[in-house]
Parts: C-alpha cells; structure tokens; sequence
C-alpha cells in the first residue's frame, strides 16, 4: 500500500520492504540527485530575486532532504567514480549555488538596511532632545 506524507511531497512513496533493503545508490540515482538540487537552488534564487513572499523554511528543508539524499549516494564503493562520471553536473550545482549565495547574501544585507532604518526611526520618534548630548553637539562620534 503506498503512503503519503504531506512532510516529503518531493519523495517516493514507500511500496513495501524492498525500499528499506535496496542496496547503494547507482550514478544514475545521483545525476538525478544533482538535477533535483540544481532545481530548488534554481527556484530558491528566483524566489528570492522575485520580490515576493518565499518560504524560505520550506526551501531550506527540502535542500537539507536532497543533501542527505547526495550524501547517501556518495557513499560505498566507487565514489571516484561517481565523482568522475557527474563532475559536469556538480560543476553546474556549484555555479548554481554561488549565484544562490549571492541573492541570499543581497537579501540578508537588504533585510539589515531596513532593520537598521527602522531602529534609527523608532530611536528618534523616542527621544525628545531633552537629555540627548546629540541635540547639544556634545555627542562623540
């Protein structure tokens, strides 16, 4: 009987015990693997880029799933070859990522500035000059 999680919508569903005994990944699992990475990363970065509201916890979580799922098929015997056989697509993951880094990066430096906007307004809307060594010049830089 198949199952369905509303926690793993990306996953397989679970046909029986041959899931829970299938031996090591075959490259083939980890091109496949690389393609998924590369498109979350690729919606990640879109999303972010866009404007609109993104759920970054929900992309986190599903990056954190394909990486162990990378993990899992990296491991065993023939990693050489493994790495051999996808290094175009782990050199394309790793573009991929470095763009992601950057929008991430651009965020976050976006979030700041308007958090720091906003503490300087609340600080003034606060102060009433009364005891304020700024409003004398007095104030040290």
């Amino acid at each position: 009987m198949n199952e369905y999680s509303e926690f793993a919508p990306n996953l397989p569903a679970r046909t029986g015990v041959a899931d829970a005994v299938s031996g090591p990944a075959r490259p083939g699992n980890l091109a496949a693997i690389i393609g998924r990475i590369e498109e979350a990363v690729e919606e990640e970065t879109a999303g972010i880029r866009s404007g609109v509201s993104f759920d970054l916890k929900a992309s986190n979580a599903r990056k954190s799933r394909y990486l162990y799922e990378l993990n899992r098929a990296m491991k065993g015997p023939g990693q050489a070859e493994f790495l051999a056989e996808n290094s175009e697509g782990l050199t394309r993951l790793r573009q991929k990522l470095a763009r992601n880094e950057a929008a991430i990066l651009a965020h976050l430096n976006a979030v700041n500035e308007v958090a720091n906007l906003l503490k300087s307004a609340i600080q003034n809307a606060e102060a009433d000059g009364t005891y304020s060594a700024g409003e004398f010049g007095w104030a040290r830089p």
